[in-house]
C-alpha cells in the first residue's frame, strides 16, 4: 500500500451516483468517497459501487475537461472488522480506506489500504481555557501517533448521533494551533462553497473534506462541487 498523498487534497464525500463521481472528478477533486456504513443516509451497495468504479476507471480519460491524475476512491467505515473492510476494499477496487469509529493503532495493522482516519473535535466552552488546552494536548497527541504510522487526519466535528455528514462544524482555531504546530489533517465539518474560504484561511489545514455542504435537498450538486473545489485550489494556492 502507499501513503503518498498529493498536496492540499480535496476530499468529495458521500457519493453514489455514477454522475456524481464524473462531476467531482472532473472538477478536480482529489479523493472521492463512498460510505459502506450501513444504516446510514449515503450508504452505497457495495455491488452498485464496484459497478461504478468499474465504468470510471474505463472512461475516465474521455470524461470531458478531464485532463489531471485521476482521483483515488475512498471507503468509509465505521468500527467493522478489519477482515469486512479488507473484503470490501478489494472486492469494490478502493485506493484507500476512511476509518470513522474507534479503531486504533493495533486494528489499524490489520488494514491493507492506506488509511485515513477520522479524529472527531468536541463542541468546547470558549470559556473554559482549561479543557481547551487538555483537548489540544489530547488532539495533539492523537494526531502525532497517526503520522507515526501513516495515516492521514480528518477533523471532524464529534456528533453522539452519526459519525461524519453532520453538517456541523467546531472551532477552527483548534485547527489552526494544531496546524501551528505542524500536525497535517484534512479539515472536515460543515464546509460549504460560502464558508470555505475563511475555514482555510482561519484553519490552515493540509486539505478539505466535504459532504453535506455540496448537496441540495439532500442531492450531490455539481454546480457546488464545482464551486468548492475551485475555491479551494484558488485558496490554497494563496495560502
Amino acid at each position: 500500500m502507499t501513503n503518498a498523498f498529493v498536496s492540499h487534497p480535496v476530499k468529495i464525500c458521500g457519493l453514489r451516483e455514477y454522475s456524481h463521481f464524473e462531476g467531482a472528478a472532473t472538477a478536480g477533486a482529489d479523493f472521492l468517497g463512498m460510505v459502506f456504513v450501513p444504516g446510514v443516509r449515503r450508504q452505497i451497495e457495495i455491488e452498485k459501487a464496484k459497478e461504478v468504479l468499474t465504468r470510471f476507471n474505463k472512461d475516465f480519460r474521455t470524461l470531458a475537461g478531464f485532463n489531471q491524475k485521476k482521483p483515488s476512491f475512498v471507503g468509509l467505515f465505521y468500527n467493522q472488522p478489519a477482515s469486512e473492510v479488507n473484503r470490501i476494499a478489494q472486492f469494490v477496487g478502493l485506493d484507500r480506506v476512511q476509518l470513522c469509529g474507534d479503531e486504533g493503532v493495533e486494528y489499524w495493522k490489520y488494514i491493507e489500504f492506506s488509511i485515513l482516519k477520522v479524529l472527531h473535535v468536541p463542541n468546547l466552552d470558549k470559556n473554559d481555557p482549561l479543557i481547551r488546552q487538555t483537548t489540544l494536548e489530547e488532539l495533539g497527541s492523537s494526531l502525532y501517533e497517526m503520522e507515526q504510522n501513516g495515516v492521514l487526519a480528518i477533523l471532524d466535528r464529534f456528533s453522539e448521533h452519526q459519525p461524519g455528514g453532520t453538517g456541523n462544524r467546531f472551532d477552527w482555531t483548534l485547527a489552526k494551533e494544531l496546524s501551528l504546530k505542524h500536525y497535517r489533517f484534512l479539515l472536515a465539518g460543515g464546509l460549504t462553497p460560502s464558508n470555505l474560504k475563511e475555514a482555510i484561511q482561519t484553519a490552515d489545514p493540509f486539505g478539505v473534506d466535504v459532504s453535506s455542504g455540496i448537496e441540495t435537498n439532500q442531492t450531490k450538486d455539481p454546480e457546488k462541487i464545482q464551486k468548492f473545489v475551485n475555491i479551494a485550489r484558488e485558496v490554497f494556492s494563496d495560502v
